[in-house]
């Protein structure tokens, strides 16, 4: 549903550029686990279309910064989806039992890491096939959905090259701890665009 709504705006948008300009916002992502919500945010905001760039420290504290660079309707779908996906993450941790002889940090760790891989995947797929299904279809300016999307995304790097043009690819991630596959069986069951995203609101995004 999220995947069709993104793919519906810019295609009734592309008339109206001002309905849904280029836009960016800079949000601060809080502990627990901060470093996991950035790459959390991160597959989310990729598999929509929009680009990020992971800041640091917020301050002297374990915060993190990421400012995020998007069309206005896409950037919304990010801020609801990684609101959903925070609070279902959250909660499946909270619920583990970690096995005997597991060091309880690393393991929690790759669970969250197994989870977020597993969503983003999802995400991407999801997107893709809604891509897919708007194949054919026009603007009411006769341009092609392939077009409309191709377009936005170079519209999205220049703005994201312009601020950051010397931004680099962030390394691997290493991992520790063997929880990865049941956060990665966690993540094929998480709501990825279902009812209750849009019930709750950007406002507990860093929660």
């Amino acid at each position: 549903m999220m995947a069709k709504y993104g793919v519906e705006q810019a295609m009734l948008n592309d008339a109206n550029p001002a309905g849904d300009a280029p836009a960016d916002r800079q949000i601060v992502l809080d502990n627990p686990w901060a470093m996991e919500r950035v790459r959390l945010i991160n597959r989310i905001a990729l598999a929509l279309g929009c680009q990020l760039i992971h800041l640091g420290r917020d301050g002297d504290g374990p915060a993190r910064r990421v400012h995020i660079f998007g069309y206005a309707s896409d950037l919304e779908r990010v801020e609801l989806l990684y609101t959903s996906l925070l609070l279902q993450m959250n909660g499946g941790l909270n619920a583990q039992t970690v096995p005997m002889r597991s060091g309880v940090r690393a393991w929690r760790r790759s669970w969250l890491l197994g989870f977020i891989s597993r969503v983003g995947d999802r995400i991407e797929e999801a997107e893709r096939g809604a891509r897919e299904q708007a194949r054919g279809e026009t603007t009411a300016t006769g341009r092609s959905a392939a077009l409309v999307l191709a377009d936005r995304k170079s519209v999205v790097e220049r703005s994201y090259r312009q601020a950051y043009p010397r931004a680099r690819s962030g390394g691997r991630t290493t991992m520790t701890g063997n929880g990865y596959g049941a956060g990665w069986a966690a993540g094929s069951r998480a709501d990825i665009g279902g009812k209750r995203i849009g019930r709750t609101t950007a406002g507990s995004i860093a929660a």
